[in-house]
């Protein structure tokens, strides 16, 4: 058995530069429900904040459902 560690090491970055990515992605999520709470304690509106959350947490259900998908699928 002759393993290609070329093909490996490249599978791991992109795994890796995915998985980073879609903790950053998430992390924004969060804090943009952060300004939200307090834009709110301030008396104001953080509907932008809001709804880039909302877009975050989509994108981050999108990636991992794509995941699940390509694992699924049937060639």
């Amino acid at each position: 058995m002759k393993i290609d560690w070329a093909a490996l090491g490249s599978v791991f970055g992109v795994s890796l530069a995915f998985t980073v990515g879609l903790v950053a992605l998430f992390t924004l999520g969060v804090n943009g429900l952060s300004r939200r709470e307090k834009a709110t304690a301030q008396g104001g509106s953080a509907a932008l904040s809001v709804t880039g959350a909302y877009v975050c947490f989509a994108a981050c259900a999108a990636a991992v459902a794509y995941g699940i998908y390509l694992i699924v699928a049937k060639p």
